[in-house]
């Protein structure tokens, strides 16, 4: 059996969490002190902070501990790169129940060192506690590399919409696990592992686009912020958003609509940005709808009905 976490004590678990953490030239001191030291030679850093709680956010009969690793460091590092920024650094709070496996925090910890790694970050410090739920938190931070940041507020009327990743993966399987299957596999990974388009992040930066938003809580919610911080109206041309085969596939078993799952379905960390209308797109970047002059978000012309993504506080 496995070790809990209240046999292998607070110092020895932060033993054997932060071995996983490698480091890189950003990191001039990482885990061990009061305060990790993490270069900024912008002068200005992006900073984020996700949270993700057992059972609203994850489940750990659907997802391994690496799964939560990788999911929890990508949340965040999709914010930092949605600001045109190049991640840097993670910090990672955990609070556990006394009984949580030592091993599976080890996996946690796997994880976030893994998904950081893959976009030249690493994990430099956080914190552990006790609680009676399992809660991850962790801070990204980022550096601009001499340009600005690109924020939600800069669409202008004229701009082409345009989408980078995957959407409605997530949803379609969150919808197959909570109906109790685990395939098709497609959509259970892109629940499990979102798979944020890095780069396609940093290339639109380079190319000058005007705003940028990490697709978190539904492409038309989201699509909405940056409308509302723009001052404009964005329409979406669902014929630029085909349904995939196998989500079409799986929302017909179902009894679902892919439909929606594309439009207002979460957690894939897809891109979504504002660009002029003279710039060629970047490598990854398809155009799916335009700017104009108004207010709010519409889908092929007409207002959308329903639910445009997820509310903590307002989704049951």
């Amino acid at each position: 059996m496995s070790e809990t976490v209240a046999e292998v004590g607070e110092f020895r678990l932060i033993e054997r969490f932060t071995r996983h953490f490698g480091t890189t030239d950003a990191v001039l001191l990482g885990p061990g002190d009061d305060a990790a030291v993490v270069a900024a030679p912008d002068g200005r850093v992006v900073a984020c902070t996700d949270m993700l709680v057992e059972g609203n956010h994850f489940r750990r009969d659907w997802c391994s501990a690496a799964d939560v690793g990788h999911k929890a460091a990508a949340v965040n590092l999709a914010d930092v790169a949605a600001m045109g920024a190049r991640p840097t650094a993670l910090l990672a709070a955990v609070c556990a129940p006394q009984d949580t496996p030592a091993e599976w925090l080890e996996g946690l910890a796997a994880g976030l060192a893994d998904e950081a790694a893959a976009v030249g970050a690493a994990v430099v410090g956080g914190d552990t506690t006790r609680g009676d739920q399992l809660t991850i938190t962790v801070t990204a931070l980022g550096d601009l590399e001499g340009r600005a940041p690109v924020t939600r507020g800069g669409a202008r009327p004229g701009d082409v919409i345009a989408l980078a990743g995957k959407v409605g993966w997530a949803a379609g399987g969150l919808n197959v696990l909570s109906r109790g299957f685990r395939s098709p596999g497609a959509l259970v990974g892109a629940y499990r592992r979102p798979q944020p388009p890095y780069a396609a992040a940093r290339d639109a930066a380079l190319m000058g686009v005007n705003a940028m938003i990490d697709v978190s809580d539904g492409l038309l919610a989201d699509l909405g912020h940056i409308a509302t911080a723009s001052g404009v109206a964005i329409d979406v041309d669902t014929a630029a958003l085909p349904v995939p085969e196998a989500m079409r596939n799986a929302a017909e078993a179902l009894g679902s609509d892919a439909r929606r799952w594309l439009l207002t379905g979460g957690e894939d960390h897809a891109l979504a940005a504002a660009f002029p209308a003279d710039v060629l797109l970047p490598e990854g970047w398809r155009r799916i709808g335009s700017v104009a002059e108004g207010a709010g978000v519409t889908v092929d012309g007409r207002r959308w009905t329903g639910p445009t993504g997820w509310d903590h506080f307002a989704t049951a």
